[in-house]
């Protein structure tokens, strides 16, 4: 009895909401870093081979591949040690820690260590919504692309004439892949359509898809954080105004 009794206590003292944001965190985090640093390598392939056929025109867009890379990476490390800070300060904060322990000491400190995370938390989730919403970017490049190919093909089946999709192309300059004095910039007709065929575009496709749901995962982990970090810290000024401290 004594043993169940420890391990009710236990589990009754884990801030599940923390938990579970911190769960969804790494795995959004996960998916968007590593779908993401591979689907962009594999962008730099197809613009390089399809799109410019000078390396002069593709630079740009490969410096920026480069140092995005990188900024994944830290990315990474730093979703991995905020997770981890907000959990302990769940533990902390959570009113099954009272439970558990007998008396509460709620410090000024740990008030205002809370608020932080409040703030920073909400700065966070503005931030990811923006990197949200340019992560469906090249999901929407990719589907158009998509699209564009499956009306060649209709088109193909249909007329025997190449004129009739010929002057259906994909330009890659229009989204900001590549700089207007680009060559040839764009694919047409049927070459766009061979490209759609390659398996080199199938799995940038699907990296990115992956790449935008890990940015949504992780933009529900952090407002489950902010309800989580806002819940601890009304908890925190309910215990002060009650003379808990």
């Amino acid at each position: 009895m004594g043993c169940y009794d420890c391990c009710i206590r236990c589990v009754g003292a884990v801030p599940y909401p923390s938990l579970v944001a911190t769960l969804l965190c790494y795995a959004g985090m996960a998916l968007f870093c590593g779908c993401g640093h591979e689907a962009l390598s594999q962008t730099e392939v197809l613009v390089e081979t399809y799109f410019a056929r000078n390396i002069q025109d593709y630079v740009v867009m490969a410096s920026f591949i480069k140092y995005f890379q990188y900024v994944i990476y830290g990315l990474a490390s730093f979703f991995f040690l905020y997770g981890i800070l907000l959990l302990a300060e769940g533990f902390y904060t959570t009113s099954a820690v009272k439970q558990t322990f007998g008396e509460f000491r709620s410090t000024q400190c740990g008030r205002c260590l809370s608020l932080t995370f409040i703030i920073v938390t909400y700065i966070l989730a503005f931030i990811w919504l923006a990197v949200f919403a340019f992560a469906a970017i090249p999901v929407f490049f990719l589907f158009n692309m998509e699209q564009t190919c499956h009306n060649i093909n209709i088109l193909a089946e249909t007329t025997p004439s190449i004129n009739q999709h010929g002057w259906i192309c994909m330009d890659a300059r229009q989204f900001g892949l590549l700089p207007w004095n680009a060559m040839p910039g764009k694919s047409c007709g049927m070459t766009l359509a061979s490209i759609c065929k390659t398996s080199e575009f199938y799995v940038t496709y699907d990296l990115y898809i992956a790449a935008f749901a890990g940015a949504g995962v992780t933009l529900l982990a952090l407002f489950l954080y902010l309800i989580a970090t806002t819940y601890n810290y009304a908890v925190l000024r309910f215990l002060g105004r009650k003379g808990i401290r």
